[in-house]
């Protein structure tokens, strides 16, 4: 079974899906099963790729305009890509720099795997630069690492501590340990909890499935 997903970037008119959804129809995606979202790629919820993602099952394809329509950037791509991979679902892209990926086919699958070893390449590149970095803040006498990732913990304090009218998000991230942009990624500022937040407090993946239990 063929899924589409289609997104562009405002929803105040100025662009249109019918693009997107004619290159999906033609391709046999039925209408129903397209999937859409008017939002940014990097910033914006994307609840039209939650439920696409949610409905996928073991044998269907995931089909899509162009690659820039799935992923906030190469790195989520890839991740989202190979969480595809682990579900058996299928991805196909019809236009733009990806039009050749379709990882249902041999040559889909080894064009897709040399965007994956530049992404892992990228990846050393960032943990050299890193590393080099935290050696050279210790022989200046300071002391660093990574922030602290969110987990169910630490979010129920965020929550409760975002609660308070007068909370400031700034402090409230350094106490936890946190960045200000990892704090407002799972919480809003009334407490409640965003999509990321809720992923966390139900123990999903980061695609919104369950969890593989280890």
């Amino acid at each position: 079974m063929l899924i589409g997903y289609v997104r562009v970037s405002k929803s105040d008119g100025s662009q249109t899906l019918a693009p997107q959804c004619d290159a999906m129809l033609q391709a046999g995606v039925e209408q129903e099963r397209i999937y859409q979202d008017f939002a940014s790629g990097r910033h914006d919820a994307r609840p039209g790729l939650t439920a696409c993602l949610k409905a996928l099952q073991s044998g269907n394809t995931l089909v899509l305009w162009r690659l820039d329509r799935l992923g906030r950037d190469l790195k989520h791509l890839i991740n989202t890509a190979e969480d595809l991979r682990v579900w058996g679902v299928g991805l196909k892209v019809l236009a733009g720099a990806g039009a050749q990926i379709e990882t249902t086919t041999a040559n889909g699958r080894l064009t897709f795997g040399i965007f994956a070893a530049f992404a892992e390449f990228e990846r050393e590149l960032i943990a050299e630069r890193t590393q080099a970095g935290l050696a050279a803040a210790r022989a200046r006498g300071r002391m660093g690492g990574r922030p602290r990732k969110m987990d169910r913990a630490t979010l129920t304090m965020a929550m409760a501590a975002m609660s308070d009218p007068k909370a400031n998000a700034t402090k409230v991230a350094k106490r936890l340990g946190l960045t200000t942009t990892t704090l407002y990624a799972h919480v809003n500022g009334d407490g409640s909890p965003k999509a990321a937040g809720t992923a966390v407090l139900e123990g999903t993946s980061r695609l919104g499935k369950p969890a593989a239990a280890p």
